[in-house]
């Protein structure tokens, strides 16, 4: 079983930056592929970025891609989420999962909230 803990969340004007970081917990953590989706109010959840276990396959959402940069840091068990040059439209509880297979996640942390004031 894998607890996964997010952090770094808040509120930051529009341009502004934040760094996610997700903690992972009772797993292999290297054996996990991982992602962010986030959900705003109202919203369905959506995919942000993904990264394969040893950080060789990535992907992005059109919407942050050359904005947002996932990458994890397997000695520590941890997964990040640099947001550069934010917008209103980025505002949601980001949320980090983890599985065996890239793009079937299994496990899920509890969010962190984002709100980008414009």
């Amino acid at each position: 079983q894998v607890q996964l803990v997010e952090s770094g969340g808040g509120l930051v004007q529009t341009g502004g930056s934040l760094r996610l970081s997700c903690a992972a917990s009772g797993g292999t953590f290297r054996n996990y592929a991982m992602a962010w989706f986030r959900q705003a109010p109202g919203k369905e959840r959506e995919f942000v970025a993904q990264i394969s276990g040893l950080s060789v396959t990535l992907l992005y959402a059109d919407s942050v891609k050359g904005r947002f940069t996932i990458s994890r840091d397997n000695a520590k068990n941890t997964l990040y989420l640099y947001m550069n040059r934010l917008k209103p439209e980025d505002t949601a509880v980001y949320s980090c999962a983890a599985g065996s297979l890239i793009g079937r996640y299994t496990y899920w942390g509890q969010g962190t909230q984002v709100t980008v004031s414009s």
